[in-house]
């Protein structure tokens, strides 16, 4: 759908200088989605592997962010592996909804209610965000925390349409409940991609 270079704004590497690959074609569905324009593939032309692999390098940047819509629709081996023979670190954002490929420095596991994560991404996941836009959302959080290995860092992140009114409710909630962390999108805040 798009490349750009920027920060990366959300989660554990917040504020380290990034490549996004955003992939076209989402079937997850979130009605907060603030890319819905990624959601249909076929508006979205396909790009050589090649091509995207000399304009990340030719930034430079710390880490190469694949995120989509659901980039796990593709397989992502060939993608991957070129970005990592050229140096570049790889991190996934994705709803776990499909299956895992790629070779991946960092994986960003970001389970959605409107389609249930395959089992095999708790394991593998470095990083658990969790958006909250509702209370009802911290149970789902504590159901996926428990199924994650012990090494994944845990974070709740505000939905943005409501960030004023739930970021008091995630304050208390990790004030209550340490082993998580707060994952705000620095790049809203900042205008920036």
């Amino acid at each position: 759908m798009e490349t750009f270079y920027s920060l990366q704004g959300e989660g554990f590497h917040a504020g380290r200088s990034a490549y996004f690959i955003r992939l076209g074609g989402c079937d997850v569905g979130c009605h907060w989605c603030d890319v819905k324009e990624s959601w249909d593939a076929s508006s979205h032309p396909f790009t050589d592997i090649d091509r995207l692999v000399v304009k990340a390098e030719s930034q430079s940047p710390d880490l190469v962010v694949i995120t989509g819509g659901e980039p796990l629709m593709y397989d992502l081996c060939d993608l991957t592996r070129k970005l990592q023979q050229h140096g570049l670190r790889t991190h996934l954002e994705t709803s776990g909804a499909h299956p895992l490929t790629g070779s991946w420095d960092w994986i960003c596991f970001s389970p959605k209610k409107f389609k249930k994560p395959l089992n095999d991404i708790y394991e593998k996941a470095h990083e658990l965000k969790v958006v909250i836009f509702n209370y009802s959302d911290f149970k789902w959080a504590e159901q996926h925390a428990s199924k994650v290995n012990d090494r994944c860092k845990l974070y709740l992140q505000p939905e943005w349409s409501r960030v004023e009114e739930n970021m008091p409710m995630i304050l208390k909630y990790i004030e209550e409940n340490p082993q998580w962390h707060m994952s705000i999108q620095t790049h809203k805040y900042l205008n920036i991609p």
